[in-house]
């Protein structure tokens, strides 16, 4: 089947006016994000499947396109696991976290910085985009600092950071001449030292910085589930201190909902931790009536 014909059988399964109801339930989402800083923390399986890849680059390419300003911020975890098996280097975990020693940190500059970084653009670019990748290290983006483990003061992570500031001069900049920035989460300290930080926590980071309208957090699942499995959504910090209470919220979750509480906390609208295995997941949370995901927001009272 050429491509033409192809096209023609697609196109002649949805009628004019299911395209037209689809465009006119976008209409007012497009306007009420018009002009308005998006950041997205791409990661999970939509960094993995060729699929998810490009709908993922088409949907922030579209964004940039209807007047939004996406930011995308990345991770690379698996990525970063398998070249350091590749290298014979050994990782030691300690509460989950990876030990960064100066081997395995030059290994996360040369896969989250590179290898990561650079075909995220370079798939932004052949959808149409304008995408440039950064690290935290230019112009001093992220300012870090070690990390240290909640109760052991004296255990060291090495290499592993917390952000401490964000300079947003270079991303306002990039954004006014219509560059979608892409950003690997390493930060530096005063000393020139890299540090590897947790995807989410830069996100959730320069979401605050940038005073974003919504800060979108792709994940493996299809968002915070009930005990009963059902999704739960329009939750406020109140809802979530109780979901941790009564342990439907454990585990590797907390971390991402903390980041979640601490933007919602400092002024960005709302958060939305969001199924990265759905294609157009981006799409469909901003732009539909329905979304996806659970969206998180500050309490109203």
């Amino acid at each position: 089947m050429s491509k033409d014909t192809e096209s023609d059988t697609k196109n002649s399964a949805r009628s004019p006016a299911d395209t037209a109801r689809v465009l006119n339930e976008a209409l007012p989402y497009l306007q009420r994000y018009s002009g308005q800083t998006v950041v997205i923390k791409y990661g999970g399986n939509a960094m993995t499947d060729e699929t998810l890849k490009r709908s993922f680059a088409q949907n922030v390419v579209m964004m940039k396109q209807v007047g939004i300003n996406p930011i995308v911020v990345h991770g690379g975890g698996p990525q970063i696991g398998e070249m350091l098996n590749r290298l014979a280097i050994e990782s030691q975990f300690i509460d989950g976290m990876r030990v960064t020693d100066s081997a395995t940190m030059e290994v996360v500059e040369m896969v989250l910085g590179g290898l990561v970084n650079k075909s995220i653009v370079s798939l932004l670019n052949q959808v149409g985009g304008r995408a440039i990748g950064l690290t935290g290290k230019d112009a001093t983006m992220i300012e870090a600092t070690p990390m240290r483990l909640p109760g052991k003061p004296d255990v060291s992570l090495g290499f592993v950071g917390e952000v401490k500031h964000i300079r947003t001069g270079m991303l306002n900049q990039l954004v006014d001449n219509n560059i979608i920035p892409v950003i690997a989460p390493i930060g530096t300290d005063a000393n020139g030292a890299s540090y590897n930080i947790n995807a989410d926590l830069v996100a959730s980071s320069i979401a605050i910085a940038l005073n974003a309208s919504r800060l979108l957090l792709l994940t493996n699942t299809p968002g915070i589930l009930d005990q009963k499995g059902e999704l739960l959504t329009g939750l406020t910090p109140k809802d979530i201190a109780a979901l941790i209470e009564e342990g439907t919220l454990y585990g590797g979750m907390l971390p991402k909902v903390q980041c979640a509480l601490d933007a919602v906390a400092a002024g960005v609208r709302s958060v939305v931790i969001i199924d990265g295995r759905v294609e157009h997941a981006v799409l469909l949370e901003l732009f539909t009536d329905q979304g996806l995901g659970t969206l998180i927001h500050a309490s109203s009272d």
